[in-house]
């Protein structure tokens, strides 16, 4: 599990590819202080698994259903990279519960400056933005910030200097992709609400007007 607070940025050193997954070799220090074999980094706010570990670098493998669902099947040797370690279970808990496993991918629509800070609008899919609330959290590229605006296509964050600074979104640019994650507690509401898309791409609500009255609600 993370937070969604940035430890630092790193880079792609190698990239090593298969028929349809690849192993990254990625540079670092400060998420190797005390790595192992086996840790999970989470990588752009995807969760990988350390499979091996050399001076100031480490490898991870990407298996074909990440490569599928994130972003990182776009990268190439000497992207930057945001970078957290697992939450240590004394750690401060400076962002939200996050997985490391990407929902979908979002297209930067928009980047507005607003005095000190900047507005990132985010395009993605109806099934992303059906799991997202005004001020409700969400994962950006590995980052917990703060839905500040919403509609039907899209949503938007505010980000301040040292987030921006301290993280890979000071380069991305209009049309760059990034990796999505929304609130768990939200998926698993949904899921125990009965909630859920039919083949037409209709909600289907386990929630009734009838279920309420019968429940005591109404």
């Amino acid at each position: 599990m993370f937070t969604g607070i940035i430890e630092e940025i790193g880079h792609v050193a190698a990239i090593k590819k298969g028929v349809k997954s690849v192993v990254l070799t990625i540079k670092a220090k400060k998420v190797l202080e005390d790595a192992k074999l086996g840790d999970s980094i989470a990588v752009n706010g995807v969760c990988l698994t350390v499979t091996n570990l050399a001076k100031d670098v480490f490898m991870a493998d990407v298996m074909h259903e990440t490569m599928n669902r994130s972003s990182l099947s776009k990268l190439k040797v000497g992207d930057e990279l945001n970078l957290e370690r697992a939450m240590l279970a004394g750690g401060r808990f400076g962002g939200h519960i996050v997985s490391g496993h990407i929902d979908g991918l979002g297209i930067i629509a928009e980047i507005k400056k607003d005095d000190n800070a900047y507005w990132y609008k985010i395009k993605t899919s109806e099934e992303i933005l059906r799991g997202i609330v005004m001020k409700g959290s969400i994962c950006i590229d590995g980052i917990s910030l703060t839905v500040a605006d919403l509609d039907n296509t899209s949503f938007s964050v505010s980000i301040i200097p040292h987030t921006r600074a301290n993280t890979i979104l000071l380069k991305k640019q209009l049309g760059d992709c990034v990796n999505l994650e929304n609130d768990i507690v939200g998926k698993y509401i949904e899921k125990f609400c009965g909630f859920n898309i039919d083949k037409d791409n209709k909600a289907n609500n386990g929630i009734s007007m009838e279920t309420l009255m019968l429940n005591g609600f109404l």
